[in-house]
Protein backbone atom coordinates (compact mmCIF):
# COMPACT_ATOMS: atom_id res chain seq x y z
CA UNK A 1 0.00 0.00 0.00
CA UNK A 2 1.46 3.54 -1.11
CA UNK A 3 0.38 5.08 2.36
CA UNK A 4 2.14 2.49 4.40
CA UNK A 5 5.45 2.57 2.45
CA UNK A 6 4.94 6.53 3.21
CA UNK A 7 4.80 6.36 7.14
CA UNK A 8 7.73 8.16 9.18
CA UNK A 9 9.13 6.56 12.31
CA UNK A 10 8.84 9.11 14.78
CA UNK A 11 9.93 7.03 17.59
CA UNK A 12 11.35 3.74 17.43
CA UNK A 13 13.57 3.65 20.36
CA UNK A 14 11.70 0.29 21.48
CA UNK A 15 11.91 -2.52 18.53
CA UNK A 16 9.50 -5.98 18.41
CA UNK A 17 10.68 -8.56 16.02
CA UNK A 18 10.34 -7.33 12.32
CA UNK A 19 10.11 -3.79 13.32
CA UNK A 20 13.25 -3.39 14.61
CA UNK A 21 14.66 -2.66 10.89
CA UNK A 22 13.11 0.74 10.79
CA UNK A 23 14.75 3.76 11.10
CA UNK A 24 13.64 7.26 11.74
CA UNK A 25 13.78 9.58 8.85
CA UNK A 26 13.16 13.01 8.58
CA UNK A 27 11.45 13.51 5.42
CA UNK A 28 7.89 15.72 5.30
CA UNK A 29 4.40 14.21 4.67
CA UNK A 30 1.29 14.29 5.73
CA UNK A 31 1.41 10.98 5.97
CA UNK A 32 3.50 10.46 9.54
CA UNK A 33 4.04 7.28 11.53
CA UNK A 34 4.29 7.74 15.30
CA UNK A 35 5.50 4.29 16.51
CA UNK A 36 4.72 2.76 19.82
CA UNK A 37 4.44 -0.50 21.32
CA UNK A 38 1.13 -1.23 24.03
CA UNK A 39 0.78 -4.47 25.70
CA UNK A 40 -2.51 -5.69 25.46
CA UNK A 41 -3.34 -6.39 28.88
CA UNK A 42 -3.85 -10.32 30.06
CA UNK A 43 -3.16 -11.19 25.99
CA UNK A 44 0.33 -11.40 26.08
CA UNK A 45 0.70 -9.86 22.90
CA UNK A 46 2.29 -6.30 21.73
CA UNK A 47 -0.09 -3.99 19.20
CA UNK A 48 1.25 -1.00 17.61
CA UNK A 49 -0.26 2.24 17.48
CA UNK A 50 0.20 4.71 14.15
CA UNK A 51 -0.45 8.36 13.92
CA UNK A 52 -1.63 8.00 9.99
CA UNK A 53 -2.77 11.01 8.56
CA UNK A 54 -1.83 14.26 10.04
CA UNK A 55 -4.19 17.63 9.64
CA UNK A 56 -4.09 18.81 6.36
CA UNK A 57 -2.24 22.25 5.77
CA UNK A 58 -2.92 25.30 3.89
CA UNK A 59 -1.93 23.93 0.54
CA UNK A 60 -3.73 20.75 0.82
CA UNK A 61 -7.41 19.99 0.10
CA UNK A 62 -9.84 19.77 2.96
CA UNK A 63 -9.96 16.24 4.49
CA UNK A 64 -13.21 14.12 4.65
CA UNK A 65 -13.75 11.29 6.26
CA UNK A 66 -16.28 9.00 5.79
CA UNK A 67 -16.53 6.08 8.09
CA UNK A 68 -18.58 2.78 6.37
CA UNK A 69 -19.55 1.34 2.99
CA UNK A 70 -23.03 1.26 3.01
CA UNK A 71 -25.64 2.58 0.90
CA UNK A 72 -25.84 6.12 2.92
CA UNK A 73 -21.75 6.84 3.19
CA UNK A 74 -21.04 4.89 -0.76
CA UNK A 75 -23.42 7.59 -2.08
CA UNK A 76 -21.55 10.42 -0.18
CA UNK A 77 -18.65 9.43 -1.51
CA UNK A 78 -19.84 8.97 -4.99
CA UNK A 79 -20.89 12.81 -4.78
CA UNK A 80 -18.49 14.11 -3.33
CA UNK A 81 -16.66 16.77 -5.34
CA UNK A 82 -12.73 15.74 -5.19
CA UNK A 83 -11.84 18.93 -6.52
CA UNK A 84 -12.44 20.12 -3.36
CA UNK A 85 -11.98 17.45 -0.93
CA UNK A 86 -10.11 14.81 -0.30
CA UNK A 87 -11.78 11.58 0.19
CA UNK A 88 -10.90 8.78 3.30
CA UNK A 89 -12.96 6.26 3.93
CA UNK A 90 -12.27 3.49 6.85
CA UNK A 91 -14.55 0.25 6.36
CA UNK A 92 -13.82 -2.97 7.26
CA UNK A 93 -15.29 -3.95 3.49
CA UNK A 94 -13.82 -2.63 0.50
CA UNK A 95 -16.92 -2.57 -1.18
CA UNK A 96 -20.79 -1.66 -0.95
CA UNK A 97 -23.30 -4.08 -0.86
CA UNK A 98 -26.69 -4.11 -2.72
CA UNK A 99 -28.40 -5.66 -0.51
CA UNK A 100 -31.86 -6.05 -2.25
CA UNK A 101 -30.46 -8.63 -4.35
CA UNK A 102 -28.62 -10.42 -1.47
CA UNK A 103 -31.06 -13.18 -0.71
CA UNK A 104 -30.85 -14.05 -4.60
CA UNK A 105 -27.35 -15.08 -3.94
CA UNK A 106 -27.52 -17.59 -1.03
CA UNK A 107 -29.65 -20.15 -3.77
CA UNK A 108 -27.38 -19.29 -6.49
CA UNK A 109 -29.84 -16.77 -8.63
CA UNK A 110 -27.41 -14.64 -8.61
CA UNK A 111 -23.59 -14.80 -8.35
CA UNK A 112 -22.24 -13.11 -5.51
CA UNK A 113 -20.04 -10.40 -7.07
CA UNK A 114 -23.14 -9.28 -9.26
CA UNK A 115 -24.47 -8.00 -5.39
CA UNK A 116 -20.72 -6.17 -4.90
CA UNK A 117 -19.12 -2.77 -5.59
CA UNK A 118 -15.91 -1.83 -5.02
CA UNK A 119 -15.06 1.75 -3.36
CA UNK A 120 -12.50 2.30 -6.30
CA UNK A 121 -15.51 2.32 -8.80
CA UNK A 122 -17.97 4.27 -7.03
CA UNK A 123 -15.32 7.11 -6.38
CA UNK A 124 -12.14 6.68 -8.71
CA UNK A 125 -10.34 9.71 -7.00
CA UNK A 126 -9.92 6.89 -4.10
CA UNK A 127 -7.59 5.26 -6.14
CA UNK A 128 -5.93 7.98 -7.95
CA UNK A 129 -5.33 11.22 -6.02
CA UNK A 130 -2.57 10.91 -3.63
CA UNK A 131 -4.79 12.60 -0.33
CA UNK A 132 -7.60 10.18 -0.97
CA UNK A 133 -7.51 6.86 0.52
CA UNK A 134 -9.61 3.95 1.48
CA UNK A 135 -8.58 2.02 4.61
CA UNK A 136 -9.32 -1.56 5.56
CA UNK A 137 -10.46 -1.13 9.08
CA UNK A 138 -12.96 -0.38 11.93
CA UNK A 139 -13.46 2.54 13.66
CA UNK A 140 -12.75 2.14 17.26
CA UNK A 141 -13.60 5.81 18.44
CA UNK A 142 -13.30 9.80 17.62
CA UNK A 143 -11.63 12.55 19.75
CA UNK A 144 -13.97 15.55 18.78
CA UNK A 145 -12.01 18.04 20.54
CA UNK A 146 -8.63 17.22 18.40
CA UNK A 147 -10.63 16.47 15.13
CA UNK A 148 -9.49 12.34 15.26
CA UNK A 149 -10.81 9.33 14.39
CA UNK A 150 -8.91 6.20 16.07
CA UNK A 151 -8.78 3.30 13.96
CA UNK A 152 -8.08 -0.53 14.29
CA UNK A 153 -6.82 -2.46 10.98
CA UNK A 154 -8.95 -5.84 9.78
CA UNK A 155 -6.39 -8.51 9.02
CA UNK A 156 -8.88 -11.46 8.83
CA UNK A 157 -7.96 -13.23 12.05
CA UNK A 158 -5.82 -16.16 12.80
CA UNK A 159 -2.53 -17.17 10.63
CA UNK A 160 -2.53 -13.15 9.51
CA UNK A 161 -0.77 -10.26 11.23
CA UNK A 162 -1.59 -8.90 14.28
CA UNK A 163 -3.95 -5.61 13.71
CA UNK A 164 -2.79 -2.63 14.96
CA UNK A 165 -4.02 1.04 15.70
CA UNK A 166 -3.60 4.46 13.99
CA UNK A 167 -5.30 7.58 13.46
CA UNK A 168 -6.70 10.16 10.64
CA UNK A 169 -7.04 13.61 11.17
CA UNK A 170 -10.36 14.97 9.51
CA UNK A 171 -11.72 18.43 8.46
CA UNK A 172 -15.15 16.74 7.92
CA UNK A 173 -16.08 13.34 9.75
CA UNK A 174 -19.21 11.89 7.88
CA UNK A 175 -20.05 9.12 10.32
CA UNK A 176 -21.93 6.42 7.96
CA UNK A 177 -21.26 3.14 10.34
CA UNK A 178 -24.68 1.47 9.67
CA UNK A 179 -26.21 -1.33 12.47
CA UNK A 180 -25.98 -4.22 13.64
CA UNK A 181 -28.63 -7.05 13.66
CA UNK A 182 -30.40 -6.73 17.06
CA UNK A 183 -30.37 -10.27 18.48
CA UNK A 184 -33.26 -8.64 21.46
CA UNK A 185 -30.77 -10.34 23.84
CA UNK A 186 -32.04 -13.62 23.19
CA UNK A 187 -29.26 -16.38 24.38
CA UNK A 188 -27.96 -18.54 21.57
CA UNK A 189 -28.05 -16.06 18.46
CA UNK A 190 -24.83 -14.96 17.64
CA UNK A 191 -23.67 -18.31 17.85
CA UNK A 192 -25.60 -20.50 15.87
CA UNK A 193 -28.20 -18.30 13.56
CA UNK A 194 -26.92 -16.87 10.42
CA UNK A 195 -27.61 -13.02 9.76
CA UNK A 196 -28.50 -12.00 5.87
CA UNK A 197 -26.68 -8.78 5.88
CA UNK A 198 -22.81 -9.16 4.18
CA UNK A 199 -22.24 -11.32 1.17
CA UNK A 200 -19.95 -13.34 3.52
CA UNK A 201 -23.33 -14.17 5.51
CA UNK A 202 -24.97 -14.98 2.09
CA UNK A 203 -22.14 -17.21 1.64
CA UNK A 204 -22.39 -18.88 4.84
CA UNK A 205 -26.13 -19.68 4.31
CA UNK A 206 -25.27 -21.36 0.88
CA UNK A 207 -22.42 -22.97 1.57
CA UNK A 208 -24.30 -24.38 4.80
CA UNK A 209 -27.44 -25.67 2.88
CA UNK A 210 -26.01 -27.22 0.12
CA UNK A 211 -23.70 -29.34 2.71
CA UNK A 212 -26.80 -30.01 4.70
CA UNK A 213 -28.58 -31.40 1.55
CA UNK A 214 -25.64 -33.78 0.10
CA UNK A 215 -24.72 -34.93 3.86
CA UNK A 216 -28.55 -36.06 4.12
CA UNK A 217 -27.99 -37.97 0.66
CA UNK A 218 -25.16 -40.05 2.59
CA UNK A 219 -25.91 -43.81 4.10
CA UNK A 220 -26.68 -43.87 7.61
CA UNK A 221 -28.56 -40.48 8.41
CA UNK A 222 -31.68 -41.17 9.65
CA UNK A 223 -34.95 -40.01 8.95
CA UNK A 224 -35.20 -37.85 11.78
CA UNK A 225 -32.06 -36.68 11.33
CA UNK A 226 -32.87 -35.92 7.78
CA UNK A 227 -35.49 -33.82 8.56
CA UNK A 228 -33.85 -31.90 11.03
CA UNK A 229 -30.84 -30.64 8.39
CA UNK A 230 -33.23 -30.18 5.97
CA UNK A 231 -35.45 -28.17 7.84
CA UNK A 232 -34.84 -24.29 6.66
CA UNK A 233 -35.74 -21.91 9.49
CA UNK A 234 -35.97 -17.80 9.30
CA UNK A 235 -36.75 -16.01 12.15
CA UNK A 236 -38.07 -12.35 11.07
CA UNK A 237 -41.19 -11.68 8.80
CA UNK A 238 -39.81 -8.19 7.49
CA UNK A 239 -38.89 -7.75 3.55
CA UNK A 240 -35.29 -9.73 3.78
CA UNK A 241 -36.92 -12.87 5.70
CA UNK A 242 -39.87 -13.01 3.48
CA UNK A 243 -37.68 -12.39 0.47
CA UNK A 244 -35.16 -14.88 1.31
CA UNK A 245 -37.83 -17.20 2.08
CA UNK A 246 -39.54 -17.31 -1.27
CA UNK A 247 -36.14 -17.60 -3.11
CA UNK A 248 -35.60 -20.66 -0.92
CA UNK A 249 -39.10 -22.18 -2.05
CA UNK A 250 -38.19 -21.04 -5.78
CA UNK A 251 -34.59 -23.35 -5.29
CA UNK A 252 -36.91 -26.22 -3.44
CA UNK A 253 -39.83 -26.07 -6.14
CA UNK A 254 -37.16 -25.91 -9.53
CA UNK A 255 -33.98 -27.13 -8.52
CA UNK A 256 -33.93 -29.48 -5.55
CA UNK A 257 -36.58 -31.78 -6.46
CA UNK A 258 -34.72 -32.38 -9.67
CA UNK A 259 -31.38 -32.70 -8.45
CA UNK A 260 -31.91 -34.40 -4.76
CA UNK A 261 -34.88 -36.66 -5.84
CA UNK A 262 -33.55 -39.01 -2.68
CA UNK A 263 -34.18 -36.07 -0.17
CA UNK A 264 -36.75 -33.90 -1.87
CA UNK A 265 -38.98 -34.63 0.29
CA UNK A 266 -37.56 -34.04 3.34
CA UNK A 267 -36.57 -30.55 3.08
CA UNK A 268 -39.04 -28.01 4.28
CA UNK A 269 -38.86 -23.88 4.87
CA UNK A 270 -40.30 -22.58 8.17
CA UNK A 271 -41.05 -18.80 8.62
CA UNK A 272 -41.24 -17.58 12.38
CA UNK A 273 -42.43 -14.04 13.10
CA UNK A 274 -43.91 -12.56 16.23
CA UNK A 275 -46.58 -10.12 14.82
CA UNK A 276 -48.09 -10.27 11.04
CA UNK A 277 -45.35 -10.45 8.15
CA UNK A 278 -44.38 -8.02 6.15
CA UNK A 279 -46.37 -4.93 8.69
CA UNK A 280 -45.15 -1.73 6.90
CA UNK A 281 -47.07 -2.86 3.80
CA UNK A 282 -50.71 -2.47 2.70
CA UNK A 283 -53.27 -4.95 4.18
CA UNK A 284 -54.20 -6.82 1.16
CA UNK A 285 -50.62 -7.12 -0.03
CA UNK A 286 -49.83 -8.70 3.27
CA UNK A 287 -52.60 -11.46 2.88
CA UNK A 288 -51.67 -12.10 -0.90
CA UNK A 289 -47.74 -12.53 0.47
CA UNK A 290 -49.27 -15.04 3.10
CA UNK A 291 -51.30 -16.83 0.73
CA UNK A 292 -48.43 -17.35 -1.81
CA UNK A 293 -45.94 -18.30 0.50
CA UNK A 294 -48.10 -20.89 1.64
CA UNK A 295 -49.16 -22.19 -1.79
CA UNK A 296 -45.15 -22.50 -1.98
CA UNK A 297 -44.53 -24.79 0.71
CA UNK A 298 -43.45 -22.12 3.43
CA UNK A 299 -45.12 -22.86 6.91
CA UNK A 300 -45.79 -19.80 8.63
CA UNK A 301 -45.37 -19.62 12.12
CA UNK A 302 -46.54 -17.07 14.76
CA UNK A 303 -44.57 -16.70 18.02
CA UNK A 304 -42.03 -15.47 19.75
CA UNK A 305 -38.17 -17.10 20.22
CA UNK A 306 -37.15 -17.53 23.61
CA UNK A 307 -33.62 -19.70 23.17
CA UNK A 308 -31.78 -20.64 20.70
CA UNK A 309 -29.62 -24.33 20.71
CA UNK A 310 -27.25 -25.84 18.48
CA UNK A 311 -29.89 -28.13 16.96
CA UNK A 312 -33.27 -26.50 17.63
CA UNK A 313 -35.00 -23.19 18.80
CA UNK A 314 -37.90 -22.85 21.80
CA UNK A 315 -40.48 -20.79 21.40
CA UNK A 316 -41.91 -18.48 24.19
CA UNK A 317 -45.09 -21.26 24.47
CA UNK A 318 -42.23 -23.87 25.04
CA UNK A 319 -42.45 -25.74 21.50
CA UNK A 320 -39.42 -27.03 20.44
CA UNK A 321 -38.41 -26.22 16.70
CA UNK A 322 -35.35 -28.66 15.28
CA UNK A 323 -33.40 -26.59 12.32
CA UNK A 324 -30.39 -27.36 10.08
CA UNK A 325 -30.15 -23.97 9.08
CA UNK A 326 -31.54 -20.87 11.04
CA UNK A 327 -31.15 -17.16 9.20
CA UNK A 328 -32.00 -14.13 11.45
CA UNK A 329 -33.69 -11.42 10.12
CA UNK A 330 -35.47 -9.35 12.83
CA UNK A 331 -34.26 -5.72 12.01
CA UNK A 332 -31.37 -3.51 13.13
CA UNK A 333 -29.89 -1.79 16.07
CA UNK A 334 -26.92 0.39 17.26
CA UNK A 335 -23.28 -0.89 16.54
CA UNK A 336 -20.97 -0.85 19.81
CA UNK A 337 -18.74 1.80 18.10
CA UNK A 338 -22.34 4.25 17.72
CA UNK A 339 -23.24 3.50 21.60
CA UNK A 340 -19.39 4.05 22.67
CA UNK A 341 -19.62 7.55 21.28
CA UNK A 342 -20.31 11.01 23.78
CA UNK A 343 -22.81 12.41 21.95
CA UNK A 344 -26.33 12.46 22.21
CA UNK A 345 -28.62 9.66 20.95
CA UNK A 346 -31.62 9.88 19.06
CA UNK A 347 -34.33 7.25 20.49
CA UNK A 348 -33.60 3.90 20.14
CA UNK A 349 -29.93 4.66 20.70
CA UNK A 350 -28.76 6.15 17.24
CA UNK A 351 -26.69 8.92 17.04
CA UNK A 352 -28.70 12.07 17.54
CA UNK A 353 -28.73 14.52 14.54
CA UNK A 354 -30.55 17.89 13.56
CA UNK A 355 -32.53 18.72 10.33
CA UNK A 356 -29.03 19.26 8.48
CA UNK A 357 -27.39 15.46 9.54
CA UNK A 358 -25.00 17.59 11.25
CA UNK A 359 -24.22 16.20 15.06
CA UNK A 360 -24.60 19.24 17.31
CA UNK A 361 -22.92 18.62 19.82
CA UNK A 362 -19.57 18.35 18.14
CA UNK A 363 -18.06 20.26 15.26
CA UNK A 364 -17.67 19.52 11.49
CA UNK A 365 -19.32 15.97 12.45
CA UNK A 366 -22.61 14.45 10.32
CA UNK A 367 -24.18 11.38 10.50
CA UNK A 368 -26.01 9.43 7.63
CA UNK A 369 -28.15 6.39 7.34
CA UNK A 370 -28.96 3.49 9.78
CA UNK A 371 -26.72 4.66 12.83
CA UNK A 372 -28.45 8.04 12.92
CA UNK A 373 -32.03 9.43 13.68
CA UNK A 374 -33.45 12.76 14.24
CA UNK A 375 -32.86 14.29 18.24
CA UNK A 376 -36.60 14.66 19.64
CA UNK A 377 -36.02 18.51 20.02
CA UNK A 378 -36.66 18.50 16.03
CA UNK A 379 -39.47 17.15 16.40
CA UNK A 380 -39.56 14.78 13.31
CA UNK A 381 -39.79 10.90 13.85
CA UNK A 382 -37.00 8.77 13.46
CA UNK A 383 -36.51 7.50 10.23
CA UNK A 384 -36.72 3.67 8.85
CA UNK A 385 -33.59 2.17 7.97
CA UNK A 386 -33.83 1.76 4.86
CA UNK A 387 -31.92 1.76 1.55
CA UNK A 388 -33.83 4.55 -0.27
CA UNK A 389 -33.42 6.94 3.46
CA UNK A 390 -29.64 6.40 4.14
CA UNK A 391 -28.88 6.86 -0.03
CA UNK A 392 -31.17 9.72 0.01
CA UNK A 393 -29.15 11.13 3.28
CA UNK A 394 -25.82 10.51 1.58
CA UNK A 395 -27.04 12.49 -1.98
CA UNK A 396 -28.01 15.31 0.33
CA UNK A 397 -24.93 15.27 2.35
CA UNK A 398 -22.59 15.33 -0.57
CA UNK A 399 -24.38 18.30 -2.08
CA UNK A 400 -24.26 19.96 1.33
CA UNK A 401 -20.51 19.51 1.64
CA UNK A 402 -20.31 20.63 -1.83
CA UNK A 403 -21.42 24.12 -1.17
CA UNK A 404 -19.62 24.56 2.26
CA UNK A 405 -16.79 23.94 0.53
CA UNK A 406 -17.34 26.04 -1.94
CA UNK A 407 -17.98 28.53 0.40
CA UNK A 408 -14.44 28.26 2.05
CA UNK A 409 -15.70 25.92 5.10
CA UNK A 410 -14.34 23.02 4.07
CA UNK A 411 -11.26 23.20 6.72
CA UNK A 412 -12.19 22.19 10.37
CA UNK A 413 -13.90 25.02 12.29
CA UNK A 414 -14.45 26.95 9.36
CA UNK A 415 -18.47 26.46 8.67
CA UNK A 416 -19.62 28.13 11.20
CA UNK A 417 -20.73 31.16 9.64
CA UNK A 418 -21.80 29.53 6.31
CA UNK A 419 -25.76 29.13 5.96
CA UNK A 420 -26.32 25.24 5.20
CA UNK A 421 -29.51 25.54 3.47
CA UNK A 422 -32.61 23.83 3.00
CA UNK A 423 -32.78 20.73 5.92
CA UNK A 424 -33.06 16.83 5.00
CA UNK A 425 -36.43 15.99 4.01
CA UNK A 426 -37.31 12.31 3.07
CA UNK A 427 -40.08 11.42 1.16
CA UNK A 428 -40.72 7.68 1.03
CA UNK A 429 -41.13 6.46 -2.63
CA UNK A 430 -42.54 2.52 -1.68
CA UNK A 431 -41.67 -0.34 -0.95
CA UNK A 432 -40.69 -3.74 -2.77
CA UNK A 433 -40.61 -7.28 -2.34
CA UNK A 434 -40.44 -10.83 -4.05
CA UNK A 435 -42.47 -13.76 -2.49
CA UNK A 436 -41.17 -15.90 -5.29
CA UNK A 437 -42.46 -18.16 -8.25
CA UNK A 438 -42.18 -15.17 -10.50
CA UNK A 439 -44.92 -12.95 -7.83
CA UNK A 440 -43.89 -9.51 -6.30
CA UNK A 441 -45.37 -6.74 -3.85
CA UNK A 442 -45.18 -3.00 -4.62
CA UNK A 443 -46.44 -0.44 -2.63
CA UNK A 444 -46.28 2.99 -3.49
CA UNK A 445 -48.16 4.79 -0.57
CA UNK A 446 -45.79 7.64 1.19
CA UNK A 447 -47.19 5.56 4.13
CA UNK A 448 -49.19 3.21 5.68
CA UNK A 449 -51.90 5.31 6.11
CA UNK A 450 -51.71 6.97 3.24
CA UNK A 451 -53.70 6.44 -0.21
CA UNK A 452 -51.74 5.15 -3.29
CA UNK A 453 -50.74 2.18 -5.32
CA UNK A 454 -50.49 -0.90 -3.96
CA UNK A 455 -50.46 -4.41 -6.63
CA UNK A 456 -49.12 -7.61 -6.87
CA UNK A 457 -48.25 -10.77 -9.11
CA UNK A 458 -46.40 -11.42 -12.31
CA UNK A 459 -46.48 -7.12 -12.77
CA UNK A 460 -45.47 -6.63 -9.94
CA UNK A 461 -42.61 -8.66 -10.06
CA UNK A 462 -41.00 -7.44 -13.33
CA UNK A 463 -41.41 -4.15 -12.07
CA UNK A 464 -39.47 -5.06 -8.99
CA UNK A 465 -36.49 -6.30 -11.25
CA UNK A 466 -37.08 -3.64 -13.70
CA UNK A 467 -36.48 -1.35 -10.67
CA UNK A 468 -33.57 -2.76 -9.26
CA UNK A 469 -32.01 -3.38 -12.26
CA UNK A 470 -31.64 -0.09 -13.05
CA UNK A 471 -30.74 1.29 -9.34
CA UNK A 472 -27.58 -1.67 -8.93
CA UNK A 473 -24.57 1.06 -9.52
CA UNK A 474 -22.35 0.25 -12.43
CA UNK A 475 -23.00 -0.93 -15.59
CA UNK A 476 -20.56 -3.56 -15.16
CA UNK A 477 -22.97 -5.17 -12.46
CA UNK A 478 -25.74 -4.62 -14.24
CA UNK A 479 -24.70 -6.96 -16.92
CA UNK A 480 -23.73 -9.12 -14.70
CA UNK A 481 -27.17 -9.36 -13.15
CA UNK A 482 -28.90 -9.58 -16.32
CA UNK A 483 -26.82 -12.57 -17.32
CA UNK A 484 -27.26 -14.10 -13.80
CA UNK A 485 -30.97 -14.29 -14.55
CA UNK A 486 -30.93 -15.68 -18.18
CA UNK A 487 -28.73 -18.51 -17.00
CA UNK A 488 -30.92 -19.69 -14.24
CA UNK A 489 -33.86 -18.88 -16.09
CA UNK A 490 -32.63 -21.03 -19.12
CA UNK A 491 -29.88 -23.61 -16.82
CA UNK A 492 -31.59 -23.84 -13.37
CA UNK A 493 -29.40 -22.10 -10.35
CA UNK A 494 -25.99 -23.42 -9.79
CA UNK A 495 -25.42 -26.29 -7.13
CA UNK A 496 -21.56 -26.14 -6.58
CA UNK A 497 -20.83 -26.21 -3.41
CA UNK A 498 -17.30 -23.91 -3.70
Amino acid sequence: MPWFRNLIPLSSSTTFGTHSSLKPITTATSLSYAFTHQLLHGAGTVAATYAGLAPTKGDEKARVVVLGSGWAGCRLIKDIDTSIYDVVCVSPRNHMVFTPLLASTCVGTLEFRSVAEPIGRIQPAISREPGSYYFLANSTGVDFQNHLVNCQTVTDGAGTLEPWNFTIAYDKLVIAAGAEASTFGIRGVKEHAIFLREVHHAQEIRRKLLLNLMLSDVPGVSDEEKRRLLHCVVVGGGPTGVEFSGELSDFITRDVRQRYAHVKDYIRVTLIEANEILSSFDDRLRIYATKQLIKSGVRLVRGIVKDVQPEKIVLSDGTDVPYGLLVWSTGVGPSPFVKSLDVPKSPGGRIGVDEWLRVPAVQDVFAIGDCCGFLESTGKPVLPALAQVAERQGKYLAQELNRIGKAGGGRANAAMDIDLGSPFVYRHLGSMATIGRYKALVDLRQSKEARGLSVAGFGSWFVWRSAYLTRVISWRNRFYVAINWLTTLVFGRDISRI
